[in-house]
C-alpha cells in the first residue's frame, strides 16, 4: 500500500486531505510544518510527498531544494494558493514534479497522485472490482456483468470512492468530499442525487442506503 506524506498548515485542508486518500487506499501521514517535512521525507518511507510552499520554520521550497540536494527523489506533488507563473518556474525548477494551486478540485489531485505513484510502480491497483462492478481506474472504464457504462466525472468520483471501500459504508461527508472538494456545503443533497443516478445506470441494488449512516457498495 502506498503510503504518502502531507505537508499543509491549514487544518481544514490537511483534514480534508487525510480523509479522501484514505478513503482511496493510501496511507498518509500529516505534517504541519518544514522541518518536520524534510525530515519525514528523508526518510525513505513514503511514495509521495504532497507539499504546500507557505510553511512555517522552513518554506516549501527550501524542503523541496533541501531533499534534491541530498540526492532524494522522492516524487513531489506541490498543493499551494500561489499561482503566479514565476512561482510555478521556481518549484518545478527546484525539483517538483507536478503543481496545483488551491483551490482544487479532488478527482484532479487523485489522478495526479495516481500518476505519479504509477511512474515510481508502486502498487496502486489499476483495476477494481465489486460483485459485478469493474473499475479501470487507468482509463476511467466502467462495465457492470461485463456491460459498458458511461458515467460523468462527478460519477466516476463517487463510485471510485465506493468501490475502493467495497463493503464498507461511506458518510455523505466522505463522498462528498471526494467528489466536489473540501469547502462545500455539507447540508447538500447533491450526494444523494448522484447515488440516485448511478443506481440507475448500474442497477439498483448495487449501492446499499444504511440510513443515518451513509451508502455502501455491495461485493455480491
Amino acid at each position: 500500500m502506498a503510503r504518502i506524506l502531507i505537508a499543509e498548515d491549514d487544518a481544514q485542508i490537511a483534514s480534508f486531505l487525510k480523509k479522501g486518500l484514505q478513503a482511496n487506499g493510501w496511507q498518509t501521514v500529516h505534517v504541519t510544518d518544514g522541518e518536520q517535512a524534510e525530515q519525514f521525507g528523508l526518510s525513505d518511507d513514503f511514495n509521495l510527498l504532497i507539499l504546500d510552499i507557505g510553511l512555517p520554520v522552513r518554506s516549501g521550497l527550501e524542503v523541496l531544494r533541501s531533499l534534491r540536494a541530498h540526492g532524494n527523489k522522492l516524487p513531489v506533488l506541490i498543493l499551494t494558493g500561489r499561482a503566479r507563473i514565476h512561482d510555478v518556474v521556481d518549484c518545478l525548477d527546484a525539483g517538483a514534479d507536478d503543481y496545483m494551486s488551491k483551490p482544487f478540485r479532488f478527482e484532479e489531485l487523485l489522478a495526479r497522485v495516481r500518476a505519479r505513484l504509477r511512474d515510481v510502480g508502486s502498487d496502486e491497483p489499476r483495476v477494481l472490482v465489486a460483485g459485478p462492478v469493474r473499475v479501470d481506474l487507468w482509463s476511467r472504464r466502467v462495465t457492470v456483468s461485463g456491460r459498458d457504462v458511461t458515467l460523468t466525472g462527478r460519477e466516476f468520483a463517487l463510485l471510485e470512492a465506493l468501490i475502493r471501500n467495497a463493503g464498507r459504508v461511506l458518510s455523505r461527508e466522505q463522498l462528498l468530499s471526494h467528489a466536489w472538494g473540501y469547502d462545500f456545503d455539507p447540508s447538500t443533497n447533491l450526494v444523494n442525487v448522484y447515488v440516485s443516478t448511478l443506481r440507475k445506470k448500474l442497477g439498483e441494488d448495487v449501492i446499499e442506503t444504511l440510513r443515518g449512516f451513509g451508502y455502501r457498495l455491495r461485493t455480491s
